[in-house]
């Protein structure tokens, strides 16, 4: 899908990888709707984009909130006029075992993981349709695709993400609406705490830059690519894992061992 004057709207707009993909998107004459909600910061970092001659629209909005994503693609639609792209890059991670992980801290997770992006999708959908034209884009991982211990609900609500992205994808075929996802590795971002961090550097995980990332998912977007996973050798791993995860079980239950310690002080 073209970008340059199209109207994209991104939640997690600030954030690592949301900011980053926000700046490229900017810089190829988009026209943006930043939903977060950290209004200081989401006035900010607009106010950084307008600077360069973008068109901005700061929209302060708790995904977490019930109603909120149907409110907010509302006021967007009014403020801006229409929505062409919707890139769902807002999200959250639990880190450490799950049998000290709390009840609320999954219920939450998957709430901004998963119940929110597709309840704004529902609620941008019928407005693209009636268009006969838009994309949305979901962000999920490569943990999406690999249950990997230590993120066992962060995991599962990237599985529940991939799964809706293919489902939805197949039902739109041939309205002019099209479903993308997109799953990154680890990437360098404040999203992953201090922990996290230190165990994928122990570990020696392979590391992305923000910036690498949002040239990928604007990319594929560009092409108008159902899927696209980064980094070799995970997306091998991927492809290994959905047709026999038992080859995968050994490596990642010896990883899960070296996970343990730095999962248990994340949990403390």
């Amino acid at each position: 899908m073209k970008i340059s004057g199209s109207t994209i709207l991104i939640t997690g707009a600030s954030g690592g990888i949301g900011g980053a993909i926000a700046r490229e998107l900017a810089q190829r004459g988009a026209s943006l709707i930043l939903v977060n909600r950290d209004r200081d910061r989401l006035q900010a970092f607009a106010a950084e984009l307008r600077a360069s001659g973008s068109q901005v629209t700061p929209l302060v909005g708790d995904l977490a909130r019930p109603g909120e994503p149907a409110r907010l693609i509302q006021e967007a639609i009014d403020r801006a006029g229409a929505i062409d792209i919707l890139i769902n890059c807002a999200g959250v991670q639990n880190f450490g075992l799950f049998a000290d992980e709390a009840a609320a801290d999954t219920a939450t997770l998957f709430h901004i993981n998963t119940i929110a992006p597709i309840a704004l999708i529902n609620a941008v959908l019928p407005h693209m349709l009636q268009r006969g034209k838009g994309q949305i884009v979901n962000l999920g991982s490569i943990f999406g695709s690999i249950g990997f211990p230590c993120f066992a609900s962060y995991s599962a609500s990237k599985f529940a993400l991939r799964g809706f992205s293919e489902a939805l994808r197949r039902e739109l075929a041939g309205t002019g609406v099209g479903v993308t996802y997109v799953a990154p590795r680890f990437t360098r971002t404040a999203f992953n705490r201090s922990a996290v961090t230190r165990m994928a550097n122990a570990l020696k995980m392979n590391q992305d830059e923000p910036e690498s990332v949002a040239a990928s998912v604007i990319a594929t977007i560009e092409r108008d690519d159902r899927e696209r996973y980064l980094g070799w050798p995970e997306k091998l791993f991927v492809r290994i894992n959905s047709i026999l995860p038992r080859l995968v079980d050994p490596s990642l239950i010896k990883q899960a061992g070296l996970m343990r310690p730095f999962a248990t002080e994340s949990t403390r």
